[in-house]
Formats: C-alpha cells, structure tokens, sequence
C-alpha cells in the first residue's frame, strides 16, 4: 500500500461518522475516504429522532437521502396535569436504514466493519494486528466516553420494535408520555407508530447514576404494552446510557482526549445537546462544516473543529443551568414537573430549545413564572456541583 491510503479517515461509524462520510462523498467526490467501524455494520443498534425544525435547508436535504419515518401532523406530549398534541413535524430513523443508504452511497471500500483500532495520529489509523491506514487527516468519531471533567447526570433507555397482533391504533408520536411511575428520576416512555402494525416503545430515564437495570426495563415495557392493549412479537431490541453534562472544565476534557492533528467529532467532540444529549442537529452541522474544508490538513481541521466545540459549550451554557436545577432543585419523583410546565410554552420557544437555538426572551420565558421547583433548591442546585460523569469501577 502506498504511505497515504486516503485523504481522509473516520473512525467509528456510528452517526457522526457516517454522515461525515455521506456530507464529504456528495460534495467532494474526487477525494478517498476511510469509514472504520468496529461493529458488523456502520450505525450500530440505535433508532435517531428529530424535529424537521431542527435542521437548515442543506441540513434537511442531508438527511433526505435517509428513509427516516415521519409525521407531518407533529407529536404528543402527556403529564399527569398537561396533555397536548404540537404541530411540529418529527423524523425518525433506524440504523439498519442508515447503513444501508451508507453502503450504496459510498464508494466500494471506503467501509471497514469488524475493525478494531489500536492508535490513532495525525497522519494515519494503525489497526489492531499492525495495519497501517495513512491519511492526509483523521477525525475520530468513537463516541462519548465517561470523565472526571465533565459533571451532571444519565439519561439511561431501553427500547423495543414491537410487531402487535392486532392494529394498535396510534396515528402519532408521543415523545414523553409521564404519567407512568417515577422510579428514581424523571421517567416517560416514548412511542413512535412506525406502522398500523408496528410500534417502537422505549423506557427513558434521566437518573443520576449510569445503571442500567435491563430486567427492570424491560418488566416496565410489557406492563406499559399491556396497559395499552398491544401484543405481540419483538422485533428488535436496544439500549442506552447518554450523558446529560450540567457543567466541568471543558478545555480540560478536551485537552485529556486530544491527539496532536487528530480532530472530534460528534459526542467525542462535545457537540450534543447537554439537557436532552440529543446529537442529530449538530452531527448534521459538523459534517456540513467538515465537507465545506475537507482540503484542510490534519492538524487545521483539529484546530477548526475544537474551536467549534468550544462556541458550542458556551453557547449551551444555559441549558447546562437547566440539567442542574432538573437534577438537583427537586426530589427524584418530581423532576417530572419542569418538563410538565416547559409544554405549557409557546411551540414557537419548544422547536428552539430541542435545536439549542434559544433566544433571550425564550430563556427569561423559561425561569419566569411559577416554577415548577423549590426556588431554594434551584439556587442550591446552581452553587453545587454535580458528580462527574465516570462510571463506577
């Protein structure tokens, strides 16, 4: 092989990387790219959601060439005080969907699944058993990885693509249905009508430990099937554990994953949604930027890029504020009630929030009225630090 296989290689395959690799193939297709996945196939075992208002035109007409799921008519909403229908219209995708669009899309050999990496650096990937992939810049995309510099919370989930018996009658998604049980945290269950005989029903939970109690779940699944009247068969199953950041030395965290000339990407560069660790909108906007300077030499596009992190983790300071006061202003089986009052907004004020594009009046809107949390224990929650976000030994 010669020294430098490609222009450019990406580690991990899930959705950052992917969408690197499809942003950089249409508008760039002379230059060769690398997608280096350590799983059977790119995007691994997850279902990604979306507002159509979260993304720009180029970021809509990106995820266009998926067969993601949608709803026109908007989605649900239910608390024990508030239900509401909104008219925002929602997309869902499936990883099975997404890599097999990857696989016709991209250039025959630009995937390797199955393929572990050993190291990483500014001029190629050095896989486990010594292959060396050169390339004229590396950007690793491999996933959040837990820290003792970022603090705040888990939001932990179990799913099931569920195949009923019988119709199961949902016209529309419910994205927080809370007036279940609030085990240990803020708990909903999430359910998306993917057909009049297909459902996908997930089990979420913002709790402040990353355990996942799969048994539990899935007991807490068939009891909320049941309720509903659906039956039978599972056709697919996934679960989760996503950070929730309230707060740490960012520049720290970067610095303890840097490798000189190697850039981040996706949750690995911090580019997530620190309240609700949605990745989607910002993972389209990355590799837009990317595709717009894939010329850029290895060690600028690091430099590019962690400065993109750093506008973006001042410019979510505010819902970091948010994650604090969910966590730490109210008792584990109350938490529910900040989402309860945040549905009562304007719809206008909720599509800018998932999309982490609030205004000022949105933010003085947020804190202003009755709250929905001891005012005391929001301004405890503010001065105290939450744990960091590592993972038991």
């Amino acid at each position: 092989m010669s020294e430098r296989d490609c222009d450019l290689a990406l580690v991990g395959g899930g959705l950052s990387g992917g969408l690197i690799a499809l942003a950089v193939a249409r508008s760039r297709p002379d230059l060769r790219l690398r997608l280096i996945e350590a799983g059977e196939r790119p995007g691994g075992n997850h279902r990604w959601s979306w507002f159509a208002s979260d993304l720009s035109p180029a970021g809509a007409a990106l995820m266009d060439r998926f067969p993601a799921a949608q709803w026109q008519g908007g989605y649900r909403v239910a608390f024990p005080a508030r239900t509401r229908d909104l008219a925002t219209p929602y997309r869902s995708l499936a990883s099975a969907d997404f890599a097999a669009v990857l696989e016709q899309a991209l250039p025959a050999g630009t995937i390797r699944t199955g393929t572990l990496v050993a190291a990483l650096d500014a001029e190629g990937v050095t896989l486990e058993g010594g292959e060396r992939i050169g390339a004229r810049a590396v950007i690793d995309c491999r996933g959040f990885a837990p820290t003792p510099h970022l603090t705040g919370g888990w939001q932990v989930f179990m799913g099931r693509h569920l195949r009923t018996t019988a119709p199961h009658g949902v016209q529309a998604p419910t994205i927080m249905d809370a007036r279940v049980e609030q085990a240990g945290g803020y708990r909903f269950v999430y359910t998306l009508p993917l057909t009049p005989h297909e459902i996908f029903v997930e089990d979420t939970y913002y709790q402040d430990s990353p355990l996942l109690d799969r048994q539990a779940l899935s007991q807490r699944i068939d009891e909320y099937c049941a309720a509903q009247g659906w039956h039978g068969t599972t056709l697919a199953s996934e679960t989760g554990v996503l950070p929730v950041v309230t707060g740490g030395d960012f520049a720290a965290w970067q610095a303890s994953l840097r490798v000189t000339g190697v850039a981040r990407a996706g949750a690995r560069g911090g580019f997530l949604h620190p309240l609700t660790s949605y990745t989607l909108p910002f993972a389209v906007d990355t590799a837009l930027a990317i595709a717009g300077a894939a010329d850029l030499p290895g060690p600028q596009l690091a430099a590019m890029l962690e400065a993109r992190a750093a506008r973006h983790w001042r410019a979510t300071r505010f819902y970091r504020r948010l994650g604090a006061m969910l966590f730490g202003a109210a008792r584990p089986e109350e938490r529910y009630r900040v989402f309860e009052r945040f549905y009562g907004l304007p719809e206008p004020l909720i599509e800018r929030f998932y999309a982490a594009r609030s205004t000022p009046g949105d933010r003085l809107r947020l804190l202003c009225g009755r709250p929905p949390v001891p005012v005391m224990g929001a301004l405890h929650a503010l001065a105290t630090t939450r744990p960091a976000l590592q993972v038991a030994a």
